[in-house]
């Protein structure tokens, strides 16, 4: 995986992100590109989640932002509509493949299936943050804090979170001890004390604290 250095090119970060990016790129004669992003890098339990997006200039959906500055409900209106008007990949990397690498190998990961789960092939990639996952089937450039300065990064964002909530309020129904509906596997109050009283169950990250041995 390559790392790049602080980018320059628009350092400026904007009121909201916006698509000056993917029209460098388009302009730059790239055709399909996609924002990267994911979620799901700190909790105890559960996948990391990776989606990448394409969005249609023509429709690209309004309030597109930052997963983490929307509400719920937001985030759940804005994932119908980029569905609706945009080209999604989605993939994810699970607990024991964290565990077998480490939470930022296992993000890079989940990145690089998202883009590979794109029915297109994507031209370009913009990725959040400072790496560039190894494996990639088209250049790509990373961007520092790029779901707060990228459209399709923003939108990547989105769909990566509701979609990782899904799985997670999905895993409640089979492991119902946890209560992983209410807090994702992040490790609040209450899933501490369930895992105190239940141990841990296989959607656990066991090389993360405090469940990692010694």
């Amino acid at each position: 995986m390559a790392r790049t250095p602080p980018d320059s090119l628009f350092p400026d970060i904007p009121p909201a992100p916006d698509n000056r990016f993917e029209r460098h790129m388009t302009g730059s004669g790239f055709s399909f590109v996609a924002g990267l992003d994911e979620a799901g890098r700190g909790p105890l339990a559960g996948p990391v989640v990776a989606a990448a997006v394409v969005l249609d200039p023509a429709a690209t959906p309004s309030g597109l932002n930052d997963s983490k500055a929307l509400s719920r409900k937001a985030r759940e209106t804005l994932f119908e509509e980029i569905l609706a008007t945009s080209i999604v990949g989605v993939a994810s990397a699970s607990a024991r493949e964290i565990d077998a690498t480490d939470i930022r190998k296992a993000s890079l990961i989940a990145m690089r299936r998202a883009v590979m789960a794109l029915p297109v092939k994507a031209g370009y990639a913009l990725v959040d943050g400072r790496d560039i996952p190894d494996g990639l089937p088209c250049s790509a450039r990373a961007l520092i804090k790029g779901d707060a300065r990228c459209l399709s990064i923003a939108a990547a964002s989105i769909v990566a979170k509701v979609m990782r909530d899904r799985m997670m309020v999905r895993a409640a129904l089979i492991h119902p001890l946890y209560g992983f509906d209410s807090h994702m596997g992040y490790g609040s109050a209450r899933h501490l004390s369930a895992i105190a009283d239940h141990g841990p169950c296989p959607l656990h990250r066991m090389s993360f604290r405090p469940l990692r041995a010694g």
